[in-house]
């Protein structure tokens, strides 16, 4: 069968990665059309668009690049319908997929996706969208299997979350470390996260020779942009494509909102969560989010807690990342407390196998 499978995001590259591997072993005779990264293309298949054409963010920022979106979602449904898949799947990437998705149907294709947009958070009036052009929807939040079953959307499959089969792998210590205990910094996947977020977590390194900090670097950005962000004279390095191998060894981590919080919980490391953006872009989200949304990382939302400290906005200052830094490093109290918070919300993750379920509910949809 022909799948044709669209990530726009770096998680999304590393979901589509592992659900592209247990397709394979499902289907003998799989074929593979993609966007997404290098862990899709290590893979095989296809390759149409990278993800470092895609990853754009914020209300802002969309609408700045609003052409180059309407150009890539023209350009999407051409190939497609010159491709002919047995089914069009979407990764996360709503903005986009749910638009693709829509049209695929109304073209007669089978239609998945897979990491369900945040829609108890906000945007719910997507749900009855979601009806009519999704064959299959595979969610890996436990929380929303009573979202989907209160709001009627039958198509939904809670599978688990795929993060638990990548963080049980062991991996290499980096050979960069030096001895000193390790804090790796986390400024995020999007150039517009890196500018607002690595400047104030770089600052920390110099104030606390004590510790080696890293920062963990992703090349498809470009080296460049890392390079203009942080100071000649610094007491900091950058490793790229090394986040796993760093958040093993890691003593503490700063890290910007998103999926890297989920990851450096399930790597048992204390963090502190930042996150800065154009300032409308909050100001409109702020408008939309539902007011029973009290947290933006992915840890305090699974656990519906406070697990780690959260600096947003204004509130991401020197003086305030200075005083949760200093949390998660020197009281010992406070880091055991949320080590174990980590191991309660990690039990609610479910068990490893997501992505395989996934790919076996893909198959059963066309056959």
């Amino acid at each position: 069968m022909k799948y044709y499978i669209i990530a726009g995001e770096a998680s999304g590259d590393l979901y589509g990665a592992l659900l592209i591997k247990h397709l394979r072993e499902l289907d003998a005779e799989a074929e593979f059309r993609f966007w997404g990264g290098d862990a899709m293309q290590a893979e095989g298949g296809e390759p149409v668009k990278h993800i470092r054409e895609l990853a754009i963010m914020g209300f802002v920022e969309v609408v700045a690049h609003l052409g180059t979106v309407l150009g890539n979602l023209r350009f999407c449904r051409q190939d497609i319908a010159a491709y002919q898949p047995d089914v069009v799947i979407g990764i996360d990437y709503p903005g986009f997929n749910l638009k693709i998705e829509a049209w695929a149907k109304q073209q007669g294709f089978h239609t998945a996706h897979y990491i369900s947009p945040n829609l108890w958070a906000w945007k719910k009036g997507r749900i009855k969208g979601m009806r009519q052009s999704l064959d299959l929807l595979c969610h890996i939040l436990p929380f929303e299997q009573q979202f989907f079953a209160e709001n009627h959307l039958p198509q939904a499959l809670y599978v688990g979350h795929p993060l638990i089969d990548v963080v049980e792998k062991e991996y290499p210590r980096p050979r960069a470390l030096d001895g000193r205990p390790l804090i790796v910094l986390l400024p995020g996947s999007r150039k517009q996260e890196l500018k607002h977020s690595l400047p104030l977590m770089a600052s920390l390194a110099n104030r606390h020779t004590e510790y080696q900090f890293i920062v963990a670097g992703m090349s498809l950005l470009g080296k460049e942009i890392y390079e203009s962000l942080i100071p000649e004279e610094s007491n900091l390095m950058v490793a790229f494509d090394m986040t796993y191998r760093l958040l093993s060894a890691a003593y503490a981590a700063v890290v910007c909102s998103g999926t890297a919080t989920l990851e450096t919980a399930l790597f048992d490391v204390p963090q502190v969560v930042c996150y800065r953006a154009n300032p409308i872009s909050i100001a409109i989200a702020k408008t939309v989010v539902s007011r029973r949304i009290r947290y933006i990382s992915l840890v305090n939302l699974i656990a519906d807690k406070p697990i780690v400290a959260e600096l947003i906005q204004s509130e991401f200052n020197q003086e305030r990342l200075e005083a949760e830094f200093s949390a998660i490093t020197t009281d010992q109290a406070n880091r055991r407390r949320m080590q174990a918070d980590y191991a309660a919300m990690r039990t609610l993750l479910g068990n490893e196998g997501a992505s395989r379920r996934t790919a076996e509910a893909i198959i059963n949809l066309l056959r």
